[in-house]
């Protein structure tokens, strides 16, 4: 048999790469607290993963793809979670920033996936397989997809609405719902934090809850911005600290000069040096 030079350019043709394939899913950001909440993950653990990856090689997506299947059309085969990080690889490919992450030429699996549910969660947690329904191909659910494709060790759910948060660890096969440790937080294995919710104002949110870091002995992971703040706040303490020693030893000072050269002798003190 032979096979028609069209088949054998299409068998050729090769996996598009991430500058070809459509930055997300298709769907629109499901709310303003989304890139808000996300801009406060990825500030707060940069330090922490700078740790991790002294040659930077790791990356962030926010809301962007996870092609998992080569599909037609392309965002059939991809999920994009609000926030995920992907160890072991490089930031940029070929000095190009990321579009997507494709799965099914890196071969690294995200280490942790976070969705900021709009709703009640229905949608982060369906576990709908992928399958055939009258000869059309049903998108499957992101849970089953992140459980039994990209098999991502955490992954969490945070309902916006509620504050609740959900994280799931993968095991055996399955996701295993975690439970919280005595200050209500996850800990993350391998990144050597704690995931929980915070409530506090952000940027112009008024106060809310946000799911934020914390170290491995309870201590909130700061952003750029409050690290900024708190060492504003010190610089000042000292400056004020310093203002107050001087205005003691003026004090002191003015205190001796009002004796007279007879009793600042007595007291051990030349009169020429307050002079």
């Amino acid at each position: 048999m032979v096979q028609s030079k069209t088949s054998i350019d299409e068998q050729l043709r090769p996996f598009p790469d991430h500058t070809q394939l459509p930055e997300s899913d298709g769907t629109f950001v499901k709310n303003f607290h989304e890139h808000p909440q996300s801009v406060i993950l990825t500030d707060s653990i940069e330090p922490v993963l700078q740790e991790l990856h002294p040659d930077n090689h790791y990356a962030i997506g926010q809301d962007c793809g996870i092609y998992w299947r080569e599909t037609d059309p392309p965002e059939k085969g991809a999920e994009a979670p609000d926030w995920f990080y992907v160890p072991g690889v490089p930031p940029r490919l070929d000095g190009k920033f990321r579009r997507s992450y494709v799965l099914w030429r890196e071969y690294v699996t995200p280490l942790i996936a976070l969705e900021f549910a709009s709703g009640n969660g229905t949608q982060e947690r369906d576990k709908t397989p992928l399958q055939v329904v009258k000869e059309t191909v049903q998108k499957p659910g992101k849970f089953w997809v992140y459980e039994k494709i990209m098999r991502i060790p955490y992954y969490g759910i945070f309902i916006i609405d509620t504050g609740e948060l959900e994280v799931y660890h993968w095991e055996d096969g399955t996701y295993e719902r975690l439970r919280a440790n005595e200050r209500g937080h996850y800990r993350i294995n391998r990144m050597n934090v704690e995931l929980g919710v915070w409530r506090g104002t952000y940027l112009s949110q008024p106060e809310q809850a946000w799911l934020r870091w914390w170290d491995l002995q309870g201590n909130l992971l700061l952003t750029g911005k409050e690290r900024a703040l708190i060492a504003e706040s010190q610089t000042e303490q000292e400056r004020q600290r310093a203002d107050q020693e001087r205005q003691k030893r003026q004090q002191l000072v003015d205190q001796l000069k009002s004796l007279t050269p007879e009793q600042l002798r007595q007291l051990g003190i030349d009169p020429e040096l307050l002079e």
